[in-house]
């Protein structure tokens, strides 16, 4: 994959925040979260849903389904679809639905709570390695020179596949041309890769890491706005 060249500064500032710590993100924030829920978001605008609205609980989600047309709820809960879910969390099974015109409202236990938690971003987007380049093209257009993101997943180890995801943004950011295959290896040794990995999960597809893992495969970031009291992700290729 070739990259077209980054407009950044030599002096580019980047941060690292936790669920813990991304109340105190400001200006530009990248919420990350590769297995699997923004994977799983990006698989279902590619299955061509409307919008998808971040919550915190299971509750907000069954609310807003039940006063949004049109709209179904998404997400998990210890890895599994809550009751009244329509959707898991799993590319896997999103990618096999048509999602035309469809709101979804999406509450897991990490990447929306990092969105719902970043109260103090002035620009946020939801990131994985499926949307890596456009997230980076729509970064080097705000013509910024600090960034933060937030690791929504454990990331006590190094082998952990959001902090690996951060650090691969990182270089591109940098101008560098990085190898991907180590980034990807991380993702299949990281300690939420081990369900997949056991034939007796059937809920953890181990086809999830494949992809969870295809790099750029769509040509669209996912930029989040506030509104009437809503966090709404979008699908939006930087022009």
């Amino acid at each position: 994959m070739s990259y077209a060249p980054v407009d950044q500064t030599p002096k580019m500032k980047f941060h690292y925040m936790d669920l813990e710590t991304c109340h105190a993100a400001t200006g530009v924030v990248i919420i990350i979260d590769v297995l699997r829920a923004f994977s799983t978001a990006a698989y279902a605008f590619s299955r061509g849903a409307k919008e998808i609205i971040l919550v915190s609980t299971v509750e907000e989600a069954l609310s807003l389904q039940s006063q949004i047309p049109n709209s179904k709820a998404m997400g998990e809960v210890g890895g599994l679809p809550p009751e009244g879910f329509d959707f898991g969390n799993s590319p896997t099974f999103i990618h096999e639905q048509n999602l035309s015109g469809i709101t979804l409202i999406q509450r897991t236990g990490a990447g929306t709570q990092g969105a719902v938690r970043s109260r103090n971003a002035q620009v946020m987007l939801a990131s994985s390695f499926v949307v890596a380049n456009a997230t980076i093209q729509t970064i080097s257009r705000l013509g910024i020179d600090e960034v933060t993101f937030v690791i929504t997943g454990k990331w006590e180890e190094r082998g952990d596949e959001d902090l690996a995801y951060a650090e691969y943004l990182e270089a591109l950011l940098k101008g560098e041309q990085p190898d991907t295959e180590p980034f990807v290896r991380r993702v299949y040794k990281s300690r939420d890769a081990l369900q997949h990995l056991d034939p007796a999960e059937i809920a953890f597809p181990l086809s999830d890491l494949d992809y969870c893992t295809q790099i750029d495969r769509f040509e669209f970031a996912m930029p989040i706005t506030r509104g009437d009291g809503r966090l709404v992700m979008r699908a939006v290729k930087p022009m």
